[in-house]
């Protein structure tokens, strides 16, 4: 299906993402991309056409990492531009949830090298998506 798309606040063409903040026993579930863009990230992905929010959240964490999400709380909704997709489209609307999962983490698609559990110090080694470094400083996880 295509990504839901619309107009930013400066009339560029919008995607919209939601995201899975997961934290377990005080790590947090990263993904390596081997595709564009690269780096690690929490699992989100592109809200198809007809899909709520919530449900591209869900979608997107059984496709990615093959959770369940039990719990899940909204934490931020923005727009953020600057964080090209591999559609070529640069502005996103952003939902991001922390997410609390059932189940253990399996790499599910082509798009992943790795899948695992960081601590925020960890997390503050790796090379990350440039919009993963934005999110994870404006939770005050690094």
């Amino acid at each position: 299906m295509p990504a839901k798309t619309g107009q930013s606040t400066k009339g560029h063409l919008m995607h919209f993402t939601a995201s899975a903040v997961i934290k377990r026993d005080g790590k947090f579930l990263m993904i390596d991309r081997k595709i564009f863009p690269m780096g690690f990230a929490c699992i989100a992905g592109h809200i198809e056409e007809g899909e709520t929010p919530e449900e591209a959240l869900v979608r997107e964490v059984q496709e990615e990492s093959g959770l369940q999400i039990v719990q899940s709380k909204k934490i931020f909704e923005e727009e953020a531009d600057g964080n090209v997709c591999s559609r070529g489209i640069s502005v996103h609307y952003w939902y991001v949830y922390e997410c609390v999962c059932e189940g253990e983490p399996a790499l599910f698609t082509l798009e992943e090298k790795s899948i695992g559990w960081y601590t925020p110090e960890e997390i503050k080694t790796l090379t990350l998506e440039p919009i993963w470094d934005y999110w994870l400083k404006k939770m005050k996880i690094i």
